[in-house]
């Protein structure tokens, strides 16, 4: 670490005990950057995570037979069966057995249909 940015870790921390140069600081206060970036973190990269797990565990839960559905690979066909851990896909003549994890989106029917 760089002898710099040592010297400024230094200053968040509390004075040694032999010098009274000014009024005491509470030790939370040394604290207080780490507990704000670990706040940041949360709001940032864990709870999307999260959110987006759920989402996609809902959309799973309402997998049927009929949907049409993209999966991660790309390809895009229509669910046949559906069991606790794949779903059996028709795309043209050709049938796939893919995870449900690997579905991404379920596309609505009305997509398929051109804009006036």
């Amino acid at each position: 670490m760089h002898v710099n940015c040592l010297c400024g870790l230094l200053a968040f921390g509390t004075p040694p005990a032999g010098s009274q140069s000014g009024p005491a600081q509470n030790p939370l206060i040394g604290f207080l950057p780490m507990i704000l970036l670990v706040v940041v973190f949360y709001f940032v990269l864990i709870r999307p995570q999260q959110q987006r797990s759920k989402q996609q565990s809902k959309m799973l839960a309402a997998l049927k037979a009929g949907d049409k559905v993209i999966t991660a690979a790309g390809l895009v066909g229509i669910v046949i069966t559906v069991k606790d851990k794949t779903a059996t896909l028709r795309s043209g003549d050709a049938k796939f057995e893919v995870t449900k994890a690997s579905i991404t989106e379920i596309v609505p029917d009305d997509a398929n249909t051109p804009a006036a």
